[in-house]
């Protein structure tokens, strides 16, 4: 799907594998990951993973990318919950695409996507509240701030605080 900026937004294919390992290599983008990706083929197999869940319904990852096709960054939804039409929403950028609206307009379309395709009513996403980029997405991109999780992370021993954030399919677009 395109996005303003010359950005889209499409699944991951193994073609990303470079981008992925480059983005995750960076300080502290490991704590995106859900297994190491140092390798290649670590990435890979990453991208893999997010292709497995799709064909399952079990979670949605895309990425943004720019207008060459290289991805930039990733927005998904995981954590459906049918019943309740209710979905977790998060996102990550490498270095070079951040300050350029592609999270922001990743989550956006996003949204619109899981309200519209997936029919879901209710969207949730947190940040660590030391991340105030991460907090600029979330509110540009029509999430509302909810609340605080006090001390709910641990990364290298450090508690941190989250902000929890919602989007309903109800409220006014962006």
């Amino acid at each position: 799907m395109r996005l303003p900026g010359g950005l889209s937004l499409r699944p991951w294919e193994m073609s990303d594998a470079p981008a992925v390992r480059e983005a995750f290599a960076e300080p502290g983008m490991e704590r995106q990951a859900d297994a190491p990706v140092v390798t290649v083929s670590d990435a890979g197999q990453w991208v893999g993973r997010r292709q497995e869940q799709w064909s399952r319904g079990a979670a949605f990852a895309f990425a943004v990318a720019d207008a060459t096709g290289t991805a930039l960054g990733g927005v998904a939804v995981s954590d459906l919950d049918p019943r309740h039409a209710t979905g977790w929403v998060s996102y990550w950028t490498g270095s070079a695409a951040r300050g350029r609206g592609a999270a922001t307009l990743g989550c956006r379309a996003l949204a619109d996507w899981c309200f519209a395709e997936l029919e879901l009513f209710r969207l949730e996403l947190g940040h660590r509240t030391d991340n105030p980029a991460s907090c600029r997405v979330a509110l540009a991109s029509g999430f509302v701030a909810e609340g605080l999780q006090r001390r709910k992370l641990v990364y290298d021993g450090i508690r941190y605080d989250v902000e929890t954030h919602a989007r309903l399919a109800t409220d006014p677009a962006p």
